[in-house]
């Protein structure tokens, strides 16, 4: 089932975390990703066919926004137990697989979704360098498909405009995904 998150909270305070990373077994904190002119954390998963349509641009607008000097993380919250192809090996796999030059984080206890209030995958968090919330939105007009290469990229282009001036859109339109299996 599709799911929409709310639109942008503009200020809202970027949430800490430590959660492992299954492509290295290392345990990865907010502190080790944030970036000097913002954080992108965003909210993925390896089944979701929203995601899986659009993962090279994922990669390719996460390569950009680091040069930009945004931070950049995913991390994975889907129960695994419903969802075995969401699993910390199979996360280690896409991230080998697609060229991550991010960390892919696992949310077993799924405390850290609950506390960005993240919806669905993907879901985009973008943070001023002081950690204030400035996007909310979609990575561009897409859907279970990947529409066409020319659409703008509407979140490179907010999370650019945070990198230069700190502040995000003024009008963003919100992702669409599957919703995030949370645990029975």
């Amino acid at each position: 089932m599709a799911a929409i998150p709310p639109v942008c909270d503009f200020g809202a305070p970027i949430v800490d975390f430590a959660l492992p990373e299954p492509a290295t077994g290392k345990t990865v904190t907010l502190a080790d990703i944030r970036g000097a002119n913002g954080t992108l954390v965003m909210f993925i998963c390896n089944h979701c066919p929203y995601v899986m349509a659009v993962i090279d641009r994922i990669v390719r607008d996460a390569k950009e926004l680091q040069r930009l000097g945004i931070g950049v993380v995913a991390i994975s919250s889907n129960d695994v137990a419903s969802h075995p192809e969401d699993a910390p090996d199979k996360m280690a796999e896409l991230a080998a697989k697609q060229g991550f030059t991010f960390p892919y984080l696992y949310d077993e206890s799924q405390e850290i979704a609950r506390a960005y209030d993240a919806v669905c995958t993907p879901d985009f968090f973008g943070y001023d360098a002081q950690g204030g919330l400035q996007y909310r939105g979609r990575l561009d007009a897409s859907r279970k498909e990947a529409g066409p290469a020319d659409l703008r990229r509407d979140l490179f282009e907010a999370m650019r405009q945070v990198a230069e001036t700190g502040k995000g859109p003024a009008d963003q339109v919100a992702s669409m995904g599957c919703s995030i299996k949370w645990k029975g």
